[in-house]
């Protein structure tokens, strides 16, 4: 009922009434400042529900697409790849780079430069005024700022100054660990924009998120979620100047009442090269089945596709495994071998991967938001 809703939320919102529904949903979280119309409560509103559903759907069916029925599946699907073992198979991570990697930096062995910069700085402290610089008071002369900038700083809140290493100027793939909280309750997308806290620094980036390989697991690949979800660690990846752990790392959205948490947790490290592999599982139902051969439909809709995705395993919820034998008929009809006796009951599956990068974001580093990798 909306007049359950808290005096603060319901003070952050127009008075009119109209950005509050009927579940208590704040819909102008993601309008502007001035008071809503129902046309854009009503549009907010869709889109809040539409974004529930799919990440409800996400949990029911991860990872699970439907084959498209104007488009062929081979061209669709045409960046993906089957794969014998997520866990084992091989994948250059050089191979097939965007126009974004040739912007970025790269390093060769990040933990030990980060440990020689800090080291490094330890020592040209040590060396001055004869053991070190604590203890002592100086004074800077920043050129270039205009007045407005002092004005508009609160009064008692002091400027913060902080020192680069060689290279933290530079722009890279960063990653993190972070855990949403549970506090926060609306869908939170991968490549959405977010407000960071990483460490002294302050910026906005897409960021993708991707599932942590288990520790006592020899897999380097991370797979991509599509969503955030509730009680859920995973791993935060996006472009951003270069930053050497430990950092913590904060995630906020914008909403009328000021920012508000959404995950936390800490900076990991900055390597480009790490894998963060997407899923998608195409499904289909058998129509007739004999022993541990079955026809198999609504996988693909013409028979092009299934002579394209031929090599490509098969597997089955309940636990088979097989491979398509040949096309029937033109729409897309297959017949497929199994290593058991299928069920009519059963669902056939076959996953395809491809590599997810971050998505290239210039504000993050004081660039234009339209701003692409060629201009750079």
């Amino acid at each position: 009922d909306s007049s359950a809703v808290d005096e603060e939320d319901s003070a952050s919102v127009a008075p009119s009434g109209i950005a509050e529904t009927d579940d208590a949903w704040d819909v102008s979280s993601n309008m502007t400042m001035e008071t809503p119309n129902a046309e854009n409560v009503a549009a907010e509103r869709k889109r809040r529900e539409e974004m529930r559903v799919r990440s409800q759907e996400e949990l029911e069916f991860p990872d699970e697409v439907d084959t498209p029925l104007e488009t062929p599946a081979r061209e669709r699907f045409q960046r993906y790849r089957g794969l014998k073992s997520f866990r084992t198979s091989p994948w250059d991570p050089y191979e097939d780079l965007p126009l974004e990697y040739s912007r970025i930096w790269e390093f060769e062995a990040f933990a030990s430069t980060a440990r020689a910069f800090k080291q490094q700085y330890a020592d040209d402290c040590y060396e001055l005024e004869g053991g070190g610089v604590g203890a002592l008071f100086c004074a800077i002369y920043v050129q270039g700022v205009p007045p407005s900038v002092l004005e508009s700083q609160p009064r008692g809140v002091p400027f913060v100054l902080s020192n680069l290493f060689p290279c933290e100027q530079k722009v890279s793939v960063v990653h993190g660990t972070v855990t949403r909280h549970k506090d926060y309750d609306e869908p939170v997308k991968s490549k959405a924009e977010l407000d960071l806290h990483c460490g002294f620094r302050r910026f906005s980036a897409k960021t993708t998120f991707s599932e942590i390989p288990k520790k006592s697991s020899s897999c380097k690949k991370y797979r991509f979620l599509r969503f955030l979800h509730q009680d859920v660690t995973a791993c935060a990846s996006f472009y951003a100047p270069v930053v050497f752990p430990p950092n913590r790392l904060m995630m906020f959205t914008q909403t009328p009442s000021g920012p508000e948490l959404v995950a936390s947790g800490s900076v990991d490290i900055t390597d480009p090269k790490r894998l963060v592999i997407k899923k998608i599982t195409l499904t289909g139902y058998p129509f007739r089945t004999h022993k541990s051969k079955g026809v198999v439909r609504f996988m693909f809709f013409n028979p092009n596709d299934v002579r394209w995705f031929k090599p490509v395993e098969l597997h089955t919820k309940h636990g088979l495994r097989g491979h398509i034998v040949e096309s029937v008929g033109t729409h897309g009809y297959m017949k497929c071998r199994f290593n058991n006796h299928i069920k009519q009951d059963d669902t056939v599956c076959m996953s395809l991967y491809k590599r997810a990068y971050p998505k290239w974001y210039p504000p993050s580093w004081g660039g234009a938001a339209d701003a692409t990798p060629e201009g750079a």
